[in-house]
């Protein structure tokens, strides 16, 4: 059914049959060197252990099962039962310790290749199982169904290293181990954020059993390797076993002592010199083990904090644990769980003071053992400690750290890394990929012990280790104390120009605001401190700052306020000259020179408005206008020219015209006049007649129509005509649409329709034009 090749011997291959038995052959002999009486039942795979030195091969048969040989000595090692049909396909991994087994009942069952425990079984729904493949140096496996195939993952992708605090690292591939020392790239080798340190690699030895963790001690002497339900603790330099034993997990205390979990119902505490010192059975299924400062046993719902002495019950926090990070203070644990993780305060003292009092301790616990300081909502992957900053990797794959609840994220990850530790000496943090590529980004302690005094209050030293903070850093720094609301002290340390104007804004600092804004030059700046200036008081700087800005409309609003005859003038020009035809309208407008104004429109070649404007204004220029206007015209459509009507030619066409021309010559000398703000009251309750009837009434009642020199209108008098405000024509004064001109105050304006001249303009029946 199957044959295959011993990959140690390549003379030798083995064949499964449906006779029962398995058969050992030479290359060049026709006859069999030995024949396993294998199974009750046909046998259908056969595979050889490719992992190791052990002489052994795996069947497969009809009679459900899965046989382990040592092919040396002719004997079955193990019997792997479980499956409910005939087994159809085996293997031995080639770089994992686990034996792979499928069958015609659907699944696939993996089994740990030492100890011969089931780890898993997968269904994935699709008929019989025929054949498994995998590739060396790849966590990847394929099945093959009556319905399909499936790849799948197995084994974990987290690199077996650990780095002590000295810059070694030690890290396992599979059996062989090997090390790094992060110290040996030299200081003439510049090495950037996230790039691949060039490390060269050691081989340190092997290991007797198959890494699934791996970790140094303290202080760095020691490295426990833990997998296939066993332990053994090797010397850090020279690879020397110094102890073993069981153990599904195994945890170091921060002195030094270390715990193993032999099963979920009991634990072990060794000294440092390690001799069993305690054996506990907790009274719930301990599924997790976590060392550090206290002793932690996790259930599914909880975990309990013990006293590595005694091991007393310190407390009980109801919490599903992912994985647990202490401090090397003793005084904060990082909690990590599915969703997000929990930075707690450990009360050493509250906790020896109650224990030394002998109060008897509850299921609870020590009440106050740990304050619940800070609750993220973050995935933590892996997490380490700097004083008292947690640096961590999140499901996103960001480096963060989280001083005093604030998280940062320094860096974003390009893929998947894995934290090993930090070295002070260098400033910089170190993370390792699956690949076992190192590589290093910089985390400046100062930074992290500035902000940890910050939060603790202690502004004193705080201030005293800002001046070892690089420069470059120093805006973070800033928007971290912003973060606190300490926005003057982070004005004060900020450099970058543009958020120290944003500080100073907050502040209420316009000096400083204005000092800045003069350094970058920034419009915008200008424009925001003036708008500030103006609305808490400032006249003045409000005036600077909208010059430098160029903010036309700003300065028309506050010189027409202030009532500012020479600024309004000064304003007229220099619209003129930046093309705000709007502002320098409006300007002129107020000053009365209206002459200006007119010239203004025409040269913005908005001729028919000049000559509306005219007829409401200045009737004497209405004829100057109309002859322009007609040539403009005329370029376009002669006929509306013609049609247009000039009141000297055409008089009659325009009701109250000579009045209108009188009314000019009259007031003529008054439009330079600008009364006091103060002489309002004398003019706030005249009547509100035009000039036309003012001056009709003073024929008849011989009244004079002007008041201390000034034109008496209001509603519908110089705001009223002329071109509208800003507001309609763009926020800048440009000319965007046509302004529209009220001429409400004379009854005879000139008609103009030049969207269908055709049918609107021509002559009438007496030979004159239309008005």
């Amino acid at each position: 059914m199957q044959v295959t090749f011993n990959p140690k011997d390549t003379n030798t291959f083995a064949s499964a049959s449906l006779d029962r038995t398995i058969k050992i052959w030479n290359l060049g002999s026709p006859d069999p060197n030995f024949t396993l009486d294998a199974h009750q039942k046909g046998v259908n795979c056969v595979d050889y252990f490719t992992g190791g030195d052990k002489p052994y091969l795996i069947t497969g048969s009809d009679d459900h099962t899965a046989k382990v040989w040592d092919y040396q000595t002719k004997s079955c090692v193990q019997t792997l039962e479980g499956h409910t049909h005939n087994v159809s396909a085996v293997c031995f991994h080639p770089e994992l310790p686990i034996i792979i087994t499928g069958s015609e009942d659907g699944t696939v069952r993996i089994w740990h290749a030492t100890t011969y425990r089931l780890e898993n079984t997968l269904n994935y729904g699709l008929e019989r199982v025929w054949a498994i493949g995998y590739i060396k140096g790849s966590r990847r496996i394929v099945i093959g169904y009556d319905e399909g195939t499936i790849m799948v993952k197995i084994g974990r992708e987290v690199p077996v290293a650990s780095m002590d605090n000295s810059g070694k690292i030690i890290w396992a591939k599979h059996n062989e181990i090997q090390t790094v020392n992060i110290k040996s790239v030299g200081a003439d080798i510049e090495v950037t954020d996230g790039e691949r340190l060039p490390l060269a690699v050691k081989e340190l030895g092997t290991c007797d059993l198959y890494p699934q963790s791996l970790k140094h001690n303290p202080n760095g002497r020691f490295v426990v390797v833990c997998g296939d339900g066993e332990y053994i603790i090797y010397t850090a330099l020279a690879w020397r076993n110094r102890s073993f034993g069981s153990a599904l997990e195994f945890v170091w205390s921060s002195d030094g002592e270390y715990a193993v979990r032999e099963s979920s119902s009991k634990i072990k505490i060794f000294s440092k010199n390690f001799q069993e010192k305690k054996s506990v059975r907790p009274t719930f299924s301990a599924e997790r083990i976590f060392g550090g400062t206290l002793l932690a046993m996790c259930s599914n719902d909880f975990i309990c904090f013990y006293s590595w002495a005694e091991c007393r019950l310190i407390r009980r926090i109801d919490v599903t644990v992912k994985n647990l990070y202490w401090a090397d203070s003793g005084d904060l644990v990082a909690i990590a769980s599915d969703t997000s993780f929990y930075i707690l305060k450990y009360n050493r003292d509250v906790v020896q003071s109650y224990l030394d009092s002998g109060t008897p301790v509850d299921e609870q616990g020590v009440e106050d053992a740990f304050e619940l300081l800070h609750e993220t909502n973050e995935r933590v992957r892996t997490g380490i400690w700097v004083g008292d900053c947690f640096i961590y990797n999140n499901s996103s794959w960001r480096l963060n750290y989280c001083v005093g609840g604030e998280v940062t994220t320094m860096f974003h990850l390009d893929r998947p890394m894995y934290l090993l530790g930090y070295l002070a000496s260098q400033s910089r943090v170190y993370l390792i990929d699956k690949e076992f590529n190192v590589m290093g980004y910089t985390l400046l302690l100062s930074l992290i012990e500035y902000k940890t005094l910050v939060m603790r209050g202690d502004l004193e030293r705080a201030n005293e280790i800002l001046p070892s903070i690089p420069k470059e850093h120093l805006n973070s720094v800033a928007r971290f104390l912003e973060s606190r609301g300490m926005i003057e002290d982070a004005l004060e340390v900020a450099t970058d120009p543009d958020y120290r104007f944003e500080l100073a804004i907050q502040l209420g600092k316009l000096e400083i605001a204005r000092e800045i804004a003069a350094e970058v030059q920034s419009e915008s700046k200008w424009k925001q401190l003036g708008e500030l200036a103006m609305s808490t008081g400032k006249l003045e700087m409000a005036e600077q700052c909208m010059k430098h800005a160029m903010d036309l409309s700003g300065l028309l609003l506050l010189y027409s306020s202030l009532g500012d005859a020479e600024g309004i003038s000064r304003l007229a020009s220099l619209s003129k000259e930046q093309g705000k035809n709007n502002v320098a309208f409006l300007c002129l407008f107020m000053l009365g020179k209206l002459e200006d104004c007119l010239q203004l429109l025409v040269e913005s070649n908005r001729i028919p408005e000049a000559a509306l404007m005219a007829r409401s204004y200045l009737p004497s220029k209405v004829s100057e206008i109309v002859a322009i206007w007609r040539r403009d015209l005329n370029k376009v459509n002669p006929k509306a020219a013609e049609s247009l009507a000039d009141p000297r030619e055409y008089p009659n066409l325009f009701e109250d015209w000579e009045l209108a021309l009188s009314v000019e010559s009259k007031v003529a000398e008054t439009r330079g006049v600008y009364p006091l703000a103060a002489d309002y009251l004398n003019h706030a309750d005249r009547s509100k007649m035009s000039l036309l009837e003012a001056f009709r009434n003073m024929q008849i009642d011989d009244e004079e129509p002007l008041v201390n020199g000034v034109l008496d209108y209001e509603a519908g008098e110089p705001n009223g005509h002329g071109l509208n405000s800003e507001e309609q024509n763009g926020e800048d004064g440009s000319q965007e649409e046509p302004v529209v001109v009220d001429a409400d105050s004379n009854d005879g304006a000139v008609l103009v329709n030049g969207n269908e001249p055709e049918e609107e303009w021509g002559t009438n029946t007496e030979g004159t034009p239309s008005a």
